[in-house]
């Protein structure tokens, strides 16, 4: 399908906020190139790693959810990183939205695993962006720095095929599986999100203050 769908999303929403101050002037300085694909590859390649990835201090209330929270902190996790993506596209007319997928994550740090009970990562995030004539996938959760820190191959995006995690690190380890596609939304389901964290990863959120006093980048420098 090569043309624009009908209800392809531009529009600002409450967390995917385009419309926000500081996410209109981050993508005024980021969104360059000559055309709208070098403009995504340079938005991608700017909220992957000019914002830390942070699994240890998820908020999952509608203010920490904000694509704009993530430029107010400088980190994020997958979600809220994915929608600072969406928001910055969006803001410089490129239309974007949410993806999400299961994903079981062979390399998350001792704490993490402990604390979730899990290796599987609900709801993961990533973009979804409209580019000549289709949707293309951006997962720009991973910064470079934790890439080199953790040995994990950094995703690339070239704006003409999907951008999604490698299923093996450099050392040919398991990474990264996807074991269940959620498909893609014009806005955050968070509602949805908050009830499958409640049920999935019940003791995780009664106690996490206790992981987020830790240290995501120490834990996986010691795991190194």
């Amino acid at each position: 399908m090569n043309t624009l769908p009908s209800d392809a999303p531009l529009a600002p929403t409450a967390l995917i906020d385009s419309d926000h101050p500081d996410v209109i002037a981050f993508a005024r300085e980021h969104a360059q190139g000559g055309h709208d694909r070098e403009r995504a590859v340079a938005l991608y390649l700017a909220v992957r790693d000019r914002f830390r990835y942070d699994p240890y201090r998820i908020d999952l209330s509608p203010v920490g959810m904000k694509a704009s929270t993530v430029i107010r902190q400088g980190s994020g996790w997958c979600v809220p990183k994915a929608a600072l993506l969406v928001a910055a596209c969006r803001a410089t007319g490129l239309h974007a939205r949410l993806g999400f997928a299961d994903v079981r994550n062979h390399l998350s740090t001792e704490r993490l695993r402990q604390t979730m009970k899990t290796d599987v990562f609900i709801w993961h995030g990533y973009a979804d962006i409209w580019l000549e004539g289709q949707w293309v996938k951006a997962t720009p959760a991973f910064n470079i720095e934790l890439c080199d820190k953790f040995g994990l191959l950094p995703l690339e995006f070239d704006g003409l095929s999907d951008s999604i995690y490698h299923p093996f690190d450099k050392t040919g380890q398991r990474h990264m599986e996807y074991v269940n596609q959620r498909g893609s939304f014009n806005d955050m389901p968070l509602a949805q999100i908050v009830a499958d964290f409640q049920t999935v990863y019940g003791s995780w959120m009664a106690n996490q203050n206790s992981l987020a006093q830790a240290d995501f980048a120490e834990d996986v420098q010691a795991e190194k």
